[in-house]
């Protein structure tokens, strides 16, 4: 769990009627960990800026300005939406009305932005999230997915494509310019992302079709090798993620008989899990959280979320509503970040979040003071404590400089000795 310890903000000063031979006692304050309940298991629903079909979601920017940024497959003139909470949505437009399916952040340092991808050859990129320019793809393919990933001096953007001949990778060191690359197969690529081993990282790729062959890898994004994925599934989405001990790509699917995830510890070896609910059709996963608090979430399109936090053992959860939820992500500035998710269906509720700040505790109101030889004595009702547990208490004397008690006392009384 991370531990952040701060002061109350509330300043409500309690002055004792009570003198000790060595101070006036002024002002009492709590202590607190506070910490973003964002667990991926109680959500809430959110206004999206149109009832588009929602894809797919990032979360990126530029230092001070990121923000959550969203595309859609269908929309007029509005196919992309902003958000710096993922709660409050804004329309933006698009670089042109094309069917959006996917988008990322990345780039050189410098130079990074925001790439989507779509059908027929689709590509649009933007440094803010609400200006956009299309870009020209490496073929009139139908992309289905963008990441940034590579080795280190070797980075690239990569998106793969359900449609083409030998031809469904594309890469580009900038997002602006792009070169066509030998897929493995010509599979029905609908995912791909990079992850992997301290030295062994690739780009790991799944299809929704293919004969024994759904799984794709590359170290490089250039040269690719087919591998034989576990099971027939018919596969959406696969990240990268795990404990820092049990880390792992999770791919999860469709029309798996039940067996609608698998995992790999290298994306070439693959197994499969059994999912927390069957025939559901998976359409995203996503590895986040807190320090401590991490986990795989997954969404799908009958309105189902599960989670997990080994990528193994699924829990099924509630969604906010029964949407045809299609995207999810982690992301936000320190201190509000949450899971934010997308849907295609739905009526002005097409976006849904998992995680809520707890807020400052309140100050405790001290109650009475008995003066001792050379101490206070001082009883106290606890204020409310903002979502997260009281760890300790400061004084003051003055109103200026604060004092933790030591040892740490969260009961009341406690003793102040001059």
């Amino acid at each position: 769990m991370e531990r952040i310890v701060i002061r109350s903000g509330a300043r409500r000063p309690a002055t004792l009627v009570a003198t000790a031979v060595f101070a006036f006692l002024t002002t009492l304050f709590a202590l607190t960990t506070p910490v973003a309940h964002a667990d991926g298991i109680t959500w809430t629903i959110r206004n999206s800026a149109a009832d588009n079909y929602w894809t797919s979601i990032t979360w990126g920017g530029p230092t001070g300005q990121e923000k959550f940024v969203a595309v859609a497959y269908l929309g007029s003139g509005n196919r992309v939406m902003t958000s710096p909470d993922g709660i409050t949505w804004t329309s933006r437009t698009a670089a042109s009305n094309d069917n959006w399916i996917s988008v990322t952040w990345g780039g050189p340092s410098g130079a990074q932005k925001f790439v989507a991808v779509g059908w027929s050859g689709a590509v649009m990129t933007s440094a803010d999230g609400i200006t956009w320019t299309s870009r020209t793809a490496a073929s009139s393919e139908d992309w289905t997915s963008v990441t940034w990933g590579g080795p280190t001096g070797q980075q690239k953007f990569v998106a793969v494509a359900s449609s083409g001949t030998g031809n469904r990778v594309m890469t580009s060191p900038d997002g602006v310019t792009w070169t066509s690359q030998v897929s493995a197969v010509d599979s029905d690529w609908t995912s791909v992302t990079w992850g992997g081993p301290t030295g062994q990282e690739k780009f790991v790729a799944v299809a929704y079709l293919g004969s024994g062959n759904r799984v794709m890898t590359s170290t490089n994004g250039v040269t690719w090798v087919g591998q034989t994925g576990a099971g027939v599934a018919q596969w959406n989405a696969v990240t990268w993620g795990g404990p820092s001990s049990d880390q792992k790509f999770v791919a999860v699917g469709s029309n798996g008989s039940g067996n609608e995830v698998m995992t790999s510890s290298d994306g070439t070896t693959w197994s499969i899990q059994t999912p927390a609910i069957a025939w559901a059709n998976w359409r995203s996963v996503t590895w986040g959280g807190l320090s401590g608090q991490e986990k795989f979430v997954a969404v799908a399109y009958g309105g189902q979320v599960m989670t997990s936090s080994d990528g193994i053992t699924w829990t099924a959860r509630t969604a906010a509503a029964t949407n045809a939820w299609y995207a999810v992500i982690w992301g936000g500035t320190v201190g509000q970040q949450k899971f934010v998710a997308v849907a295609m269906s739905g009526t002005g509720n097409r976006v849904m979040t998992s995680g809520a700040s707890a807020t400052a505790p309140n100050a405790p109101t001290i109650s009475s003071v008995t003066a001792g030889n050379g101490s206070l004595t001082v009883a106290f009702n606890a204020g409310t404590d903002g979502g997260s547990a009281i760890t300790n208490y400061k004084y003051s004397t003055d109103g200026t400089t604060y004092t933790a008690l030591s040892p740490a006392s969260t009961s009341s009384p406690f003793t102040i000795s001059g």
